[in-house]
């Protein structure tokens, strides 16, 4: 029995051991990252294929290793756009399902951005305090396309997954 039990220990330190090697490895490879990601797309699957991208991207660089933004504006609000809330809005879809909501709040706990076009809430008639999900006044910005651009100018990378 106590040999069995140090072999679980040899194995846990051992997994973990290769875990922080592994890391180090990716971070030594990818240093430092600024990074945007563009959704103006309203498709769910599309969407939370694009969640996974960032979530695989931070797994491989470290959440310390980055400043990572998504920016929405048009269709890609619909990430954002509870279900119930979809009847006021000039949106097709509300994607932000509970399964949705938890990835979006998992991804915000390792700095994840996710900045909202104004233009697009004056447009769609989409209320940020009512309408989408963990959406405050600092998330939003004037033009999502404008901020793209501005993001791009200040060495972020572009990223349309």
């Amino acid at each position: 029995m106590k040999q069995h039990k140090i072999k679980i220990l040899t194995a846990v330190f051992l997994s973990t051991m290769m875990l922080l090697v592994g890391n180090t490895i990716a971070n030594e490879r990818y240093g430092k990252q600024k990074v945007v990601y563009h959704i103006n797309y309203d498709n769910p699957k599309a969407q939370a294929g694009a969640l996974r991208n960032v979530q695989n991207h931070i797994n491989a660089v470290g959440k310390e290793n980055l400043d990572f933004k998504i920016v929405m504006h048009g269709d890609g609000l619909s990430l954002l756009l509870e279900p119930e809330s979809l009847e006021d809005t000039k949106l097709k879809y509300g994607n932000a399902t509970a399964e949705i909501q938890a990835k979006i709040s998992g991804l915000k706990t390792q700095g994840v951005e996710f900045q909202v076009c104004a233009n697009t809430l004056k447009g769609k008639k989409i209320s940020y305090e009512d309408d989408l999900y963990d959406v405050n006044k600092a998330d939003i910005v004037p033009s999502g396309v404008a901020e793209l651009s501005r993001l791009q100018q200040m060495g972020y990378t572009y990223i349309k997954p």
